[in-house]
């Protein structure tokens, strides 16, 4: 079968489904490509006309914003322990640098850090979790939660379905290098948030004490 002839074989429903319980999971604090799948199904949407971005993009915020509920629910049921077992069974993700970094953006911003981390890979498995261990009061979280999942999820699923619909013509030929294309922009955007992350819990480290003469 040619790509192209599978791809429209391909249930909506699935993709519907595939992308809300996805992004609902990474929200809610286990790590997944989220942003991966979504632009994916994104661009699939602007080839395949029985995709609809509108209810696409609507089960991305419904996932993502149902997902970060429920962390904040456990986070702040669980409290610090949580992290705690979290970072030993995901040190890659839950590490002490990686909590030390969303305490500092939460310190610093607040709810506001809810809202923006819905576009930053890490601050979008933790801002759930975390706002509910830092005790956040649940209307404010709630507020940067719902505006966050939709200006990330909607805006994401319209930006990338309409660059999708400009190169219609040319994606249609050759499908399967969009959805490359749209693999490695969300690992390449992965691996720069990382390195970032990393680099300010190096520069953030205490200095080692100078020796004694």
């Amino acid at each position: 079968m040619h790509i192209q002839e599978w791809l429209e074989s391909v249930p909506a429903v699935s993709v519907y489904l595939l992308v809300g319980v996805v992004i609902g999971l990474e929200s809610l604090g286990i790590p997944l490509p989220g942003e991966i799948v979504l632009v994916s199904s994104a661009l699939l949407a602007s080839q395949q006309g029985h995709i609809d971005p509108v209810i696409l993009g609507t089960c991305a915020t419904v996932g993502a914003v149902v997902g970060d509920s429920i962390g904040y629910a456990i986070g702040r049921k669980g409290g610090n322990p949580l992290l705690e077992r979290l970072g030993r069974k995901f040190p890659k993700h839950f590490g002490p640098s990686h909590v030390a970094t969303a305490e500092r953006s939460f310190q610093r911003w607040g709810m506001w850090a809810v809202f923006f981390g819905r576009f930053i890979a890490l601050l979008r498995i933790f801002a759930g979790p975390l706002a509910g261990v830092l005790k956040m009061p649940y209307w404010r979280f709630l507020t940067a939660n719902v505006l966050g999942g939709v200006v990330w999820a909607g805006g994401t699923t319209a930006v990338i379905y309409y660059v999708g619909i400009v190169a219609e013509a040319w994606l249609k030929r050759f499908s399967w290098v969009g959805l490359v294309v749209a693999v490695l922009i969300g690992l390449g955007s992965m691996l720069l948030v990382k390195r970032r992350a990393a680099k300010t819990a190096e520069a953030d480290a205490p200095e080692p004490a100078l020796a004694r003469d």
